[in-house]
């Protein structure tokens, strides 16, 4: 299988919703495309041991982490029947209330479409070698830990 091309999936700050209505509105001229599928992780202003999360820190090795999305999006490609699919992921410190991870997907038919985004949410979540470190109100920190 040929190599595909590394697409830098990564964005200095929150992923803004002005972003996400431009990518999305790129795919009305597409008229094979049935189906889309987008996933928004946005920060959440937990209560951990009494302190709330005010924001979440991400970084990540960029080499490393972007060789492993090439992996992921063609693996999700060979499995999925996709027309496209675009990811972002916020680097840098996101706020609570802001969106920090945007996944599309399309497909002609819904379930590839669905079923697609979902698998590569679960796989950047489990897989990608980006790191949370959470920030609370009084500044102290924690790393965050993934759950479902």
């Amino acid at each position: 299988m040929e190599k595909k091309k590394v697409k830098n999936i990564f964005i200095e700050g929150p992923i803004a919703a002005s972003f996400i209505a431009e990518d999305i509105a790129k795919h009305s001229n597409k008229k094979n495309i049935g189906a889309h599928s987008i996933f928004l992780g946005q920060v959440r202003n937990d209560m951990i041991n009494g302190q709330e999360v005010k924001a979440i820190e991400y970084t990540t090795y960029v080499d490393m982490a972007l060789e492993k999305m090439t992996e992921i999006r063609e693996e999700i490609f060979a499995k999925y029947p996709l027309t496209c699919m675009h990811i972002y992921h916020s680097l840098g410190a996101i706020k609570a209330g802001e969106i920090c991870l945007f996944v599309f997907t399309s497909s002609e038919r819904r379930r590839a479409a669905t079923d697609a985004c979902n698998e590569v949410v679960e796989r950047i979540k489990n897989e990608l070698p980006v790191w949370g470190k959470e920030i609370f109100t009084d500044n102290t920190h924690q790393w965050k830990e993934n759950t479902i």
